[in-house]
């Protein structure tokens, strides 16, 4: 496995489509360890219009959302692919969210995530994202993986 996925592998294990796919990139993977996110947050990004008009600052429930789909990501790039076939990974729940910083458009956010533990089909991470070096938002969370309906 290669130690980064680009947004279109990055599709090919999600089903997140456009506007929902929040993360462009995947690098830094440790195999079902850990890996960096990078979610490219524009200025025409969906959400800018309404939140907050004249001011427009990421959602924190969707740097959340970020999260999970980059753990979604580390964990089907790291799984057997028939493992992992016709499953889907969901979140379970969110723990110690913390938005520390307003993530303004036009930025790059990074997303840190760390596989905790994992049993059976539940795992938990953590995470921190970051803007050029400032800390926005840590969070721990849980996900499962279930059958794809």
């Amino acid at each position: 496995m290669s130690n980064s996925l680009n947004k279109e592998q990055i599709i090919n294990l999600l089903p997140h489509r456009e506007p929902m796919l929040l993360i462009d990139e995947l690098i830094n993977i440790k195999k079902l360890f850990s890996a960096t996110a990078i979610v490219n947050v524009r200025k025409d990004s969906f959400f800018v219009q309404g939140h907050f008009p004249g001011n427009p600052v990421m959602p924190g429930v969707l740097i959340v959302e970020a999260f999970g789909q980059a753990a979604a990501a580390l964990t089907a790039a790291g799984i057997d692919k028939e493992t992992y076939e016709n499953k889907l990974v969901f979140l379970m729940g969110i723990e110690k969210a913390r938005f520390r910083n307003p993530v303004i458009p036009d930025c790059r956010l990074e997303l840190n995530i760390e596989a905790t533990r994992s049993h059976g089909k539940v795992w938990k991470y953590k995470g921190e994202a970051f803007v050029e070096g400032k800390k926005m938002a840590d969070a721990q969370w849980s996900a499962t993986i279930v059958d794809r309906k």
